[in-house]
């Protein structure tokens, strides 16, 4: 038991990561199901693909899921608008500050929990009165930061009087283990539950992503605002070479324009699957449900060990 899982009325300290594209009501309800959050991420959806994809998840579970909102889509408000509507108990975000939309979300009763890559972004959002944050190193699959997990966390959590979940680079009980030496109260898993069989991606995708080694993944966009992890293939080489070669950046942009809904047909070559470098660690395809307790006993017999060192 953590001040996470009393917050958020969960069994276990478990955020699934919003993978746009990828995080659909199957993968949340399952991960819900299984004692952690579920989060569907709203990221390319239009407000009434949000509400289906809510209702197909109510369905599914009874316990509490959330929603992920990127910030900087422009049709935000509208999404707001569903979530509160529909009563989902807990927003993350994403790519922006949720300063504007924070007093509907409060007066529905919903909590809010931000993605922070810096101790300083941390301490603004709980001066906006968010109910934690989670601390997402540069490890991580997506859009990322410039710090690491382990240089992350110790400092969002020396920052901010809040829970803090750790995120990037965790896909193991060692992981969670070691989150929680540093000071979070719970973790926040993206690449290990794509291959989660509740995940909604072709099987191809699946094996590519558990195929994967510690050195596969790069990231793309760093001349740009918006630096993102993949893993590489064909799309992802030209576009490195492109940016070598300063390619302007509203070609860039069409190059990876629609990539992420190729990734979801199966397209590994031309698609981007956005996953993290602990992908070289993660291999097996198995249900939610064996993942996360899988996970919560390795970090539990891991904890139990330490103890004896000293």
């Amino acid at each position: 038991m953590t001040s996470i899982t009393e917050l958020f009325d969960l069994k276990y300290p478990v955020f699934q990561g919003a993978m746009a594209q990828f995080s659909k009501h199957q993968l949340a309800a399952a991960v819900s199901n299984a004692g952690g959050l579920g989060i569907i991420a709203s990221g390319g959806m239009s407000a009434e693909e949000l509400q289906t994809e809510i209702k197909a998840c109510q369905k599914l579970t009874d316990r509490p899921f959330a929603v992920n909102l990127m910030l900087m889509a422009p049709n935000v408000p509208e999404l707001v608008n569903i979530i509160i509507e529909e009563k989902v108990p807990i927003v993350t975000t994403g790519a922006g500050t949720p300063k504007k939309y924070m007093p509907q979300l409060k007066a529905a009763g919903i909590k809010v929990v931000p993605v922070v890559p810096s101790a300083k972004l941390a301490k603004k959002m709980e001066d906006l009165g968010v109910d934690a944050v989670v601390a997402e190193g540069s490890e991580a699959g997506g859009h990322i930061g410039e710090l690491s997990t382990m240089v992350l966390v110790p400092q969002v959590v020396q920052a901010v009087n809040i829970p803090v979940i750790a995120a990037g680079g965790i896909a193991n009980g060692k992981g969670m283990a070691a989150a929680f030496a540093l000071g979070a109260q719970g973790i926040q898993m993206g690449t290990a539950f794509l291959l989660a069989e509740e995940c909604p991606i072709p099987q191809n995708v699946k094996e590519f992503v558990a195929n994967a080694g510690e050195l596969d993944t790069v990231v793309t966009g760093r001349k740009g605002v918006a630096p993102v992890r993949s893993i590489k293939n064909k799309m992802i080489d030209q576009y490195l070479q492109w940016e070598k070669e300063d390619i302007p950046f509203a070609q860039l942009e069409e190059l990876t324009l629609g990539s992420a809904r190729k990734a979801t047909s199966g397209d590994i070559e031309n698609g981007s699957v956005m996953a993290g470098q602990i992908s070289g660690l993660v291999h097996e395809i198995e249900p939610a449900k064996e993942m996360i307790e899988g996970i919560v006993a390795e970090a539990n017999e891991t904890i139990k060990q330490l103890k004896t060192i000293v």
